[in-house]
């Protein structure tokens, strides 16, 4: 493997740990029923079951980074679908007019999804 190769081997395995780990961290916390998630859930007038299922995502996308370290189409997929879910995030704190500071961790995972999918766009078959 090329010095380039290896250099971008080991960013995504970061770009992915980092996804990874924020679908995690964020997933669990709505299913626990952590005290921000149910603000956050009430404040973009969501109702509290769709925390619960969006936890249940995270969670299911957490494990699709996790298989995407041996099947790189994994990641791929799950960029786009973490991507999609932290779009709809976007809206949804953007609709209820939240501060940026509230927005940010969804525009950060935005960016790093498309990293993921980006450096494993040509694993991807439909």
């Amino acid at each position: 493997m090329t010095k380039r190769g290896i250099q971008m081997h080991i960013l995504s395995i970061v770009l992915q740990s980092w996804l990874l780990f924020s679908m995690v961290f964020f997933g669990v916390s709505k299913l626990t029923g952590a005290k921000h998630q149910v603000e956050l859930f009430d404040s973009i007038k969501f109702p509290q079951w769709f925390r619960g299922v969006t936890g249940i995502v995270q969670v299911a996308a957490a494990a699709g980074l996790i298989i995407g370290y041996w099947y790189p189409a994994f990641a791929a997929w799950t960029g786009i679908g973490v991507g999609i879910m932290m779009l709809i995030a976007v809206l949804s704190h953007v609709r209820v007019k939240h501060s940026f500071g509230k927005v940010f961790p969804a525009v950060l995972n935005i960016a790093i999804a498309v990293a993921v999918l980006l450096l494993f766009a040509d694993e991807l078959s439909l």
